[in-house]
């Protein structure tokens, strides 16, 4: 009963965290350059991340699903399928979990150490709202930068395929460019940016709520992060699922 009874504290918390940031962020003022600055920070240090790991993805896509296409002489489709598991799923999901491991982390980071020196106290005391000076900028950036990385994503897939199927396999590039929206729509694409919308804005969340509730000096500063990465990962992804059943199931 102990346990489930902080779950639910926790819970609601958590519920009047996300509340008052949501609130805050749609009513300003707050830093525009403060937003602007993080989002580039968060951009510049998960982009490259995230074409090591997405383009690779493509790669293997592209490999694996010529050895299928290849059995029913149907090679044409590749790019078509790989722009499907590209769009859909591959780039929002790989780029927002590395956004929760770079940016979130030091998100959580950042506020922690400042929780934990008082200085979002010290903030307070001063009559500013610590919520809207030092939490809403960093929710907006993960918020922006999150579907900005997804696109990165997407070029650096579609890209990794296109090297193996038409640089290491020899298709023909025409061939490639010319069905890569055989399976896929524009809505495809829209749709996973609003999937990673999501994500960004559970990601930012969950980044400022670990880091303004860390306690116990450093170490707290390191459950902070370490609870962040996980939580937010497992939530997004959970999410995931019902955003593609409305968005590219029971929609389509």
């Amino acid at each position: 009963m102990d346990g489930m009874t902080t779950s639910l504290v926790g819970l609601a918390r958590f519920g009047r965290h996300a509340s008052a940031v949501c609130v805050r962020s749609v009513t300003p003022p707050w830093s525009v350059a403060d937003v602007a600055h993080h989002t580039w920070l968060l951009a510049t240090r998960c982009a490259l991340p995230v074409v090591a790991v997405v383009f690779p993805a493509g790669m293997v896509i592209a490999l694996q699903g010529l050895l299928v296409f290849e059995a029913f002489g149907a090679e044409r489709l590749l790019s078509s399928l790989v722009s499907v598991a590209v769009f859909r799923e591959l780039s929002p999901v790989l780029a927002s979990v590395l956004v929760a491991a770079q940016g979130g982390s030091a998100f959580a980071a950042e506020l922690g150490a400042m929780k934990i020196r008082e200085e979002l106290d010290a903030t307070a005391v001063m009559a500013v709202d610590p919520v809207r000076v030092h939490v809403v900028p960093r929710f907006l950036a993960a918020l922006i930068a999150t579907p900005m990385l997804h696109l990165v994503g997407c070029m650096a897939g579609v890209c990794g395929a296109w090297l193996v199927a038409v640089g290491f396999k020899g298709q023909t590039d025409g061939v490639f460019w010319a069905n890569l929206w055989g399976l896929s729509r524009p809505v495809d694409l829209f749709g996973s940016l609003l999937k990673t919308v999501v994500f960004g804005a559970l990601i930012g969340l969950i980044a400022t709520y670990k880091g303004v509730q860390a306690s116990g000096g450093a170490a707290g500063v390191g459950r902070a992060v370490n609870d962040t990465v996980v939580v937010a990962i497992t939530s997004f992804i959970v999410a995931n699922y019902f955003l593609t059943s409305a968005l590219f199931g029971a929609l389509r």
